[in-house]
């Protein structure tokens, strides 16, 4: 399998396997797919979309793509909203203290996409 054939495939309006969306997502995370590859393949995906199965497996391949963590010591309902990213996030700091006013424990992350905004500053 090599991510060529994938956007060959996406290309032509196919329908991509789990397998080709891990190989992407894992491949990509690790630095082995180049930006420019990525990019074709996106490409690919909006001019000819994906299928709900398509999304589903690109979503799980995304999330196992890193880190898990398990919440389940907050209890059955943890809540997570995660930030898009950007500069004045005013969207965070009004909605997490009005959820854990409620009683519900809230979980707020940063992914990996979020550039200077999710790390420390020198």
């Amino acid at each position: 399998m090599n991510i060529l054939d994938i956007i060959a495939k996406k290309r032509d309006g196919k329908v991509l396997s789990k397998e080709e969306i891990d190989f992407f997502v894992q491949g990509y995370t690790k630095g082995e797919v180049m930006d420019y590859q990525a990019a074709a393949l996106i490409m690919a995906i909006y001019i000819n979309g994906m299928t709900d199965d398509e999304l589903l497996e690109l979503t799980f391949s995304m999330a196992h793509s890193g880190e898990i963590l398990d919440l389940a010591e907050f209890g059955e309902a943890v809540v997570d909203k995660h930030s898009t990213g950007g500069v004045g996030d005013k969207v965070s700091i009004v909605l997490l203290p009005m959820i854990a006013s409620l009683g519900i424990p809230v979980a707020k992350m940063s992914g990996r996409g979020l550039g200077f905004t999710g790390r420390n500053r020198r």
